[in-house]
């Protein structure tokens, strides 16, 4: 079976194509795909039949190999903080928890502002870990 990767795919109209390892082009349209799915990411790695119609070769099926990770996550690890870094983070945010800790034994949250920026550095160092 040949493979290749999804050159373009538009949902709304249904179709798009593949550039094959041989160089070709092939057109893929919906009814190609696996059974539950409407749509395949550009850059998707396939293996695929291919069948003469009337305007040249279009897939008949298809078997997804490889979908290329979202942008957004190649960002966030380009981004992210080295895990050394982080130490440092996670040790200062443990002292100053350990420091809010009395007074929330006792009933009382932190006040104002200075709660506020205890949440903004919780929620920071929850986003670097994610």
């Amino acid at each position: 079976m040949p493979t290749g990767k999804v050159k373009f795919y538009d949902e709304v109209k249904g179709f798009g194509f593949i550039a094959s390892d041989e160089g070709n082009e092939v057109f893929l349209h919906v009814s190609a795909l696996p059974d539950g799915m409407t749509a395949i990411k550009p850059g998707s790695r396939v293996e695929f039949s291919v069948v003469d119609g009337k305007k040249g070769a279009q897939v008949l099926s298809l078997r997804v190999i490889e979908v290329p990770a979202s942008l957004e996550s190649q960002q966030k690890a380009r981004t992210r903080k080295p895990a050394s870094d982080l130490v440092i983070l996670v040790e200062g945010l443990i002292t100053l928890l350990e420091g809010i800790k009395p007074g929330l034994e006792h009933g009382r949250l932190p006040e104002g502002e200075h709660g506020a920026k205890i949440a903004r550095l919780l929620r920071s160092a929850a986003n670097e870990l994610d």
